[in-house]
């Protein structure tokens, strides 16, 4: 008898799904709380006036089963009974179903659950800044009341669809909530090496969470850090106002567990990517938001961040300047071209691409992961021409962000566009190019090599469908909730195809 069930990550147990314990560490007892809670959702959905306070459990329950959120039982149980106290009527509903589904049904409803939950994420953080709206609200009640209802291929394909429509509509207001809060980003440097002296290292991907931060730790001889999905906010001018914050540490989340080991500071999780905490810095981790930890301490609504500034006070940080690099070797970032900056040289870009001085665009992104066979994309950057542009966003650029590709007409040929809602940015800036060129997107010299983790990634990766973008190249391997079936139609419909290895990926998009 299966303890659990679980396939909505990438790094799922033999591409299948996680029985035993996730790969990502959740304990069986925790995946199947967060059952309970996706299900108690649903009921919700189903069995309940759509109010305020109705639709913020709805965002922050999905938010919170997303992968790498919270591992902690108690809390879990505590939102759940939550949901329960507001559900108005007897509808019940069990997740399970939807897995003992056939396999083409079960396939669609994953696509809709999981992106759900990932633009839950992107809904969380616009709200957070005070950012709603009307549509995007409704739709969570719609998607997760179709999950429980006997629907037919077509209807839920056209939901599935549909759920990357409305996904695009909830970037574009997390965009604007995060441009209009702290303007538009602009191009900047980051180092990676850490000054001597006490610092705080801020993880995940909440803007207003670094604000407070910085608020609450001015003038008291701390620096903050970034690390993973935070790098961007060094480019957003309300941000970069504070002198302390200093510049970016470590890589990728998957490597905190080696990174974190002993480091003398203060760690703050904003939003997902927490690993399980090892013995060797579990002292010194913090939790705020939906993230939740056994045993870390949970700074709560009231975002009073002293017990993180006492403990990075009481580590003291290294006792001189620490040299630190990324995976490449290279200590330099650069981080600001959202398409406020790209568009801003949009004439440069037209004017290179008809000249010939830039051949191709790579939109090389994604989440980054532990699993072998993500070397592919480092080693896919590496050998783009010299004539090519490679736009990047989210975690899978620390493969390769700190590599220096060089210039083309002062324009770089690395472009970080941000976290990975800002994919939003490269979607922008690809319409513009399109308008300019009089032609469709899929014409353009523009390809995409995407990279896959969790749940926003499967959001995002709807929202392109949604956009008709074709001939998208996705891995390092293929969903696993996603049936031959399904695949067959994304294939035939938008030609997505899995990525092979680099150099033979990178001749057939170049020969085109």
């Amino acid at each position: 008898m299966d303890k659990m069930f679980c396939f909505q990550c990438e790094q799922t147990a033999h591409n299948k799904g996680c029985t035993i314990q996730g790969v990502c560490g959740k304990k069986a007892d925790t995946a199947n709380l967060q059952d309970e809670l996706t299900s108690s959702l649903i009921e919700l959905a189903n069995c309940s006036d759509r109010t305020e306070e109705n639709t913020e459990l709805l965002i922050n329950g999905l938010f919170t089963t997303i992968t790498n959120v919270n591992f902690d039982d108690v809390s879990i149980r505590k939102l759940t009974e939550n949901v329960k106290q507001r559900i108005s009527c007897d509808n019940q509903f069990d997740i399970k179903e939807v897995w003992n589904c056939n396999e083409d049904t079960k396939s669609l409803k994953s696509l809709i659950l999981f992106g759900l939950k990932g633009m839950a994420a992107y809904a969380y953080h616009a709200r957070v800044l005070g950012y709603k709206d009307e549509i995007i609200d409704r739709f969570f009640y719609e998607a997760l009341q179709a999950i429980s209802k006997n629907l037919s291929l077509d209807e839920l394909l056209t939901l599935v669809l549909k759920t990357g429509e409305i996904n695009f509509k909830c970037m574009e207001l997390l965009d604007k909530a995060n441009t209009e809060t702290y303007g538009n980003p602009i191009p900047t440097k980051v180092s990676t090496n850490i000054e001597k002296g006490p610092f705080i290292i801020v993880t995940g991907h909440d803007l207003k969470d670094l604000q407070l931060l910085l608020e609450q730790t001015k003038d008291k001889g701390i620096n903050i850090y970034t690390h993973g999905e935070m790098l961007p906010c060094h480019a957003y001018p309300e941000l970069k106002k504070y002198p302390h914050l200093k510049g970016n540490f470590g890589t990728a989340w998957q490597n905190q567990q080696k990174e974190f080991a002993n480091v003398p500071a203060a760690i703050l999780f904003t939003t997902n990517c927490i690993m399980p905490v090892k013995d060797s810095y579990k002292d010194r981790v913090f939790t705020t938001s939906v993230v939740e930890y056994p045993e870390m301490v949970h700074i709560g609504e009231d975002k009073n961040f002293t017990p993180v500034i006492e403990k990075a006070l009481e580590l003291g940080g290294y006792k001189e300047d620490k040299k630190m690099t990324g995976i490449n070797g290279g200590d330099i970032l650069t981080v600001g071209f959202a398409h406020n900056t790209v568009l801003s040289v949009a004439d440069k870009v037209i004017e290179a691409v008809k000249s010939g001085d830039i051949k191709h665009i790579f939109l090389v992104g994604g989440c980054d992961g532990a699993r072998p066979g993500r070397n592919y994309y480092t080693d896919f950057v590496k050998q783009t021409p010299d004539d090519t542009i490679v736009l990047t966003l989210a975690c899978g650029k620390y493969r390769f962000n700190d590599l220096d590709l060089g210039e083309i007409n002062g324009i770089p040929r690395l472009l970080d566009m941000g976290q990975c809602n800002d994919a939003y940015s490269a979607i922008k800036v690809a319409s513009e190019l399109a308008k300019a060129f009089n032609c469709s997107v899929n014409e353009l010299p523009l390809s995409l090599v995407l990279s896959w983790y969790e749940q926003k990634a499967v959001c995002i990766l709807l929202t392109l469908l949604y956009l008709g973008i074709k001939n998208i190249r996705l891995g390092p391997t293929l969903p696993a909730f996603v049936s031959p079936n399904v695949l067959n139609i994304l294939v035939e419909k938008f030609k997505i195809k899995p990525i092979t290895n680099a150099k033979n990926d990178l001749k057939e998009i170049l020969s085109k």
